[in-house]
């Protein structure tokens, strides 16, 4: 997850993903690595969106912009749902 410590989208997704990972058991087995684009530009330079929080698994983007808690849970049912390597 692509983010910005102060964004309020980015604090409200995350709100949202502790939220969903406290309910399933599933999602807390999910690797979420959080990556701060201002602390880590060139990490974020190597990807493709314009707005955080922005998605990604497996270097294909899931979301980016703005958030609910269904498109959270969308993002971690596609990603559950890819085979383990």
């Amino acid at each position: 997850m692509f983010m910005l410590e102060k964004c309020p989208y980015c604090i409200a997704a995350k709100s949202w993903m502790d939220e969903l990972m406290s309910e399933n058991e599933t999602y807390r087995k999910l690797e979420i690595e959080f990556i701060d684009e201002r602390k880590n530009p060139e990490i974020a330079n190597k990807h493709d969106y314009f707005y955080v929080p922005a998605y990604f698994s497996e270097g294909k983007k899931l979301h980016e912009g703005a958030a609910s808690l269904e498109i959270v849970k969308g993002v971690f049912d596609a990603v559950a749902a890819q085979p383990e390597k």
